[in-house]
């Protein structure tokens, strides 16, 4: 009997070193090792092999750590050093084309790489790891490449401004897997960090879903929740006669609209429908509603769709024409917005 296949997750962080970084450099090590020790710790909560690799660019791109097990990992503080340009598009390329050469063999690989970058590309037409010089065949070949990505392939990229995110979906990074952070700041790089995290859970507890890969591993979108990663979850449908679906017509305090609407309120049995970027509390209960069909799907599984992890974590409701969020509410006072829906469960 054959035996079952191991999740082995291939982990890189490619960081900007250009010198404008410097401000930012031991929080850059601080944020890193801490990723790097939450990798530890969710692989082994989730019986999944974890391996990290990191690169460091400005004018050239080095790895620094290659494929090594989580578990051994040492501290970047040695390994990050600053100065340079910003050799982003070089560091995209060398990065994805080494870590394709990894084996993989006997298990179920997965590969996540993150590159965070304070600036806008300047550098790779003249670095020795850029494959070609011009500037426009050099985002070419970025495109190309990430096009032609396998689906357990994720590829993520952490800017500093809109014209960076331009700029990233220029060179064809899906716009679901581009963040904007703030880079004047260790506040926003500790924010970035945060970011990081969660869209790692996301990924990880997806793994054990059966999902390989991810084109919205910063979303919530179409991308994240569809009939296939719903069916993957295992998310059963809620019996129709077990809820109702209560329009919001103005803005009001939610206990004040289940009784208005002749309803019993019971703490925890309504859900208001996510439609801001809001954080969202361990305890609370998610649920999925079908528009065509106004079917709803709850239960655990709800959250590990959307890669919740067991702490208070920031979420945005990306656009989605087919499924909408439902979040728990607790509170007898949360403020309903109009034009949304309330779901109410019996």
């Amino acid at each position: 009997m054959a035996a079952s296949q191991n999740y082995i997750n291939h982990v890189a962080l490619v960081l900007d070193a250009s010198s404008s970084m410097s401000h930012l450099s031991s929080k850059v090590v601080e944020v890193a090792d801490q990723q790097i020790a939450y990798l530890a710790r969710r692989s082994r909560e989730l019986d999944q092999e974890t391996r990290v690799t990191v690169y460091v660019f400005a004018d050239k791109v080095e790895c620094v750590i290659y494929d090594k097990d989580v578990l051994r990992m040492p501290s970047l503080k040695q390994l990050y050093r600053v100065g340079g340009m910003t050799a982003l598009l070089a560091a995209a390329l060398k990065s994805q084309h080494e870590l394709a050469q990894t084996a993989q063999l006997y298990g179920d690989h997965s590969f996540l790489t993150f590159i965070l970058t304070d600036g806008q590309e300047n550098a790779s037409h003249r670095s020795p790891d850029a494959p070609v010089k011009d500037q426009r065949e050099l985002i070419k070949a970025v495109s190309e490449m990430i096009a032609a990505q396998e689906d357990n392939w994720t590829l993520a990229v952490l800017v500093p401004d809109q014209m960076g995110k331009r700029e990233a979906m220029q060179c064809g990074f899906p716009k679901d897997n581009i963040a904007v952070w703030d880079a004047t700041s260790t506040r926003g790089l500790e924010e970035a960090g945060q970011v990081i995290r969660e869209a790692t859970e996301k990924f990880m507890v997806g793994r054990t879903q059966g999902i390989r890969g991810s084109r919205a591993v910063f979303s919530v979108g179409a991308e994240a929740v569809n009939k296939d990663t719903i069916k993957a979850a295992g998310l059963a449908a809620v019996d129709p006669s077990g809820y109702h679906l209560i329009p919001v017509t103005r803005d009001v305090a939610i206990r004040d609209w289940v009784v208005e609407c002749g309803h019993t309120y019971r703490t925890g049995g309504a859900f208001y429908q996510l439609s801001k970027s809001e954080k969202i509390q361990a305890q609370k209960q998610i649920a999925v509603l079908e528009k065509k069909t106004d079917r709803v799907y709850s239960g655990p599984q709800a959250r590990a769709l959307l890669g919740l992890p067991s702490t208070e974590v920031r979420v945005k409701p990306d656009h989605n024409d087919d499924f909408t969020i439902f979040v728990q509410s607790t509170s007898v006072n949360r403020k309903l917005v109009p034009n949304t829906r309330l779901l109410l469960m019996l």
